[in-house]
């Protein structure tokens, strides 16, 4: 279909890797269990739309650029580890409680979430060489249009991906709401989802300190 092949091994690939918890997982859970499941929805639409970008830079050639640029890739991954820094100060600092947000907020909220969850994506340069290294395995070597091929691969994952997400946040929020009762176990689960991306970042910035030595 579309120039592709094992489709359903594709497909099945592509679920077994989302499930795989990452940064992006851990960004929605953090939102949807503190702010409700509103939140974990449009972080999870924010890291869909983070992805649509790195499928199309794979199709036009930015990921093979990365892939080959020491100094792209190393200015791409420092500016990802301080955002991943900054999100976990912020949800350090964060004085909201679970599940109780006024409406007006909530809107701005929202639209913030969804950019923080598109940032996030964007800025790891792993889900970049992921697209380059993964969607091409499924590409018919006689397919007419390679790049449309690989953007039909992408859009199917990407998919797949906000489902589960969208999923992953409604499990996290009916967690929570369970347990929200629990001020000081919310207040330490929020405190150890700033940590996890604090640390995160700073071992990102850590990697990339240590391979400029050499």
């Amino acid at each position: 279909m579309l120039g592709t092949h094992d489709l359903w091994l594709f497909i099945l690939s592509g679920l077994l890797l989302n499930i795989t918890p990452g940064v992006d997982t851990l960004y929605i859970v953090g939102k949807s269990s503190t702010q409700g499941f509103r939140a974990g929805f449009f972080a999870a639409l924010g890291i869909g739309a983070g992805c649509l970008v790195h499928i199309f830079a794979t199709t036009i050639g930015l990921s093979a650029l990365l892939a080959t640029s020491a100094m792209a890739f190393s200015i791409i991954k420092s500016i990802g580890a301080c955002y991943l820094i900054y999100i976990g100060m912020s949800i350090l600092r964060s004085t909201q409680t679970p599940l109780h947000v006024k409406t007006k907020t909530a809107r701005q909220t929202l639209k913030a979430i969804f950019w923080q969850g598109f940032l996030t994506n964007v800025l790891n340069p792993k889900v970049a060489l992921f697209f380059l290294a993964f969607l091409p395995q499924f590409v018919d070597t006689a397919a007419a249009n390679k790049a449309l091929s690989m953007l039909f691969l992408g859009v199917i994952f990407d998919i797949n991906g906000t489902i589960w997400n969208i999923i992953v946040a409604w499990m996290a929020m009916a967690l929570i709401s369970k347990l929200q009762t629990h001020h000081t176990f919310t207040r330490w689960f929020n405190r150890s989802i700033g940590a996890l991306f604090l640390m995160l970042g700073i071992k990102l910035l850590h990697e990339e300190w240590e391979e400029s030595l050499y």
